[in-house]
């Protein structure tokens, strides 16, 4: 089965590629990067809602669980939206591949630092050789993509 997750993972990677160009049009056809983000939060809400209410097989949540959750919990939104509104700001002007790659790179090192000190609930995995030389490589690629 965790296979499955593997593959859907690198499928989103492939996703926010392809969003990146998408969401690159709407700002160019619009000329605002804000109503771009905008307008692809906005789709992406209308298809969650419609994939809750059909195809949620998960409990509904309490009220009493929403007035106990941390007032930090809700502001994974509020970088999601700086992550679509900084990508579509940026990627028509450095290209698709430096834009995805330095997010990425981005990506994996804060996740690293997240998992070697358990931050927001992640379990601790600690920072080893074999992750430091992962995050090396990573920036590597990020640079050399830079550099073509």
């Amino acid at each position: 089965m965790q296979i499955f997750y593997f593959v859907l993972a690198f499928l989103v990677g492939v996703g926010t590629s392809v969003q990146s160009g998408i969401n690159s049009q709407l700002r160019a056809s619009t000329g605002n990067s804000t109503f771009a983000a905008i307008a692809s939060f906005t789709c992406g809400l209308l298809a969650l809602c419609c994939y809750y209410l059909f195809f949620n097989r998960s409990p509904h949540p309490t009220l009493q669980t929403l007035q106990n959750t941390t007032w930090w919990h809700w502001t994974g939104g509020l970088l999601g939206a700086a992550f679509v509104l900084g990508i579509i700001t940026v990627v028509k002007d450095i290209g698709a591949a430096n834009a995805i790659g330095l997010a990425v790179a981005g990506q994996l090192l804060a996740a690293v630092a997240l998992d070697h000190f358990g931050l927001v609930g992640f379990a601790v995995h600690p920072l080893n050789a074999w992750r430091g030389l992962g995050v090396l490589l990573m920036a590597g690629g990020a640079y050399l993509v830079l550099k073509n």
